[in-house]
């Protein structure tokens, strides 16, 4: 699954949202809140960049390439419902993204390379693919290392309280359960997802 490794706060300005979390970008972009360039646009943008916008905040917040959205947007289109809704729903069921918002992590880039290490299993089992796809009653723990709960302890008390009543988290055993699917007023991203079907449906 392909990342972005560049400068994290110009995206932020670009896009007008806060999708990487660290410190660093935060308070780069804090400093600079317009977008990044000599000058500042004046032109209106048009409505397809307006729906490019809102399509690059799905995939640099989430963490995936273009393939993998439209992989994702593919599967929606194909499920009973709103189209817009059943992706952002399917983008919140990634096990990366689980794993942050139960609180194991500060960001998603922790959360992916924490799961590709093999830190967390999921029932019991190792799982080492961010893109997997939680369902209701499944549980998250870390390996048994003290290490890595020692690490992982230390980074859910520096992430505070969890805001997701689709996750129970258990700070004292590591541990985080998927009470049930996330509707679409759960989702952590605010983005306007009607922009983003009619962008990928063309």
């Amino acid at each position: 699954m392909g990342r972005y490794t560049g400068p994290k706060a110009r995206i932020n300005r670009r896009l007008g949202f806060q999708v990487f979390e660290n410190a660093g970008a935060v308070r780069a972009s804090e400093r600079k809140e317009y977008p990044p360039g000599m000058a500042q646009r004046r032109r209106k943008t048009s409505n397809y960049g307006l729906a490019l916008v809102e399509k690059q905040k799905i995939k640099f917040y989430y963490g995936f390439r273009e393939k993998h959205l439209r992989r994702y947007f593919d599967k929606a289109r194909h499920t009973k419902g709103n189209t817009g809704e059943n992706l952002m729903i399917l983008c919140e069921r990634r096990l990366d993204n689980v794993v942050r918002r139960a609180g194991f992590t500060l960001t998603r880039p922790q959360a992916r390379q924490g799961i590709v290490h093999g830190h967390f299993l999921v029932n019991g089992r190792r799982v080492d693919r961010p893109s997997f796809i939680v369902r209701p009653g499944d549980v998250v723990t870390i390996k048994n290392r003290p290490n890595l709960s020692q690490l992982y302890k230390e980074l859910s008390e520096a992430a505070g309280e969890p805001e997701c009543g689709w996750i129970n988290f258990d700070r004292s055993e590591l541990k985080a359960i998927v009470t049930s699917l996330p509707t679409f007023e759960e989702v952590s991203l605010p983005v306007n997802v009607g922009q983003v079907v009619a962008f990928l449906s063309r």
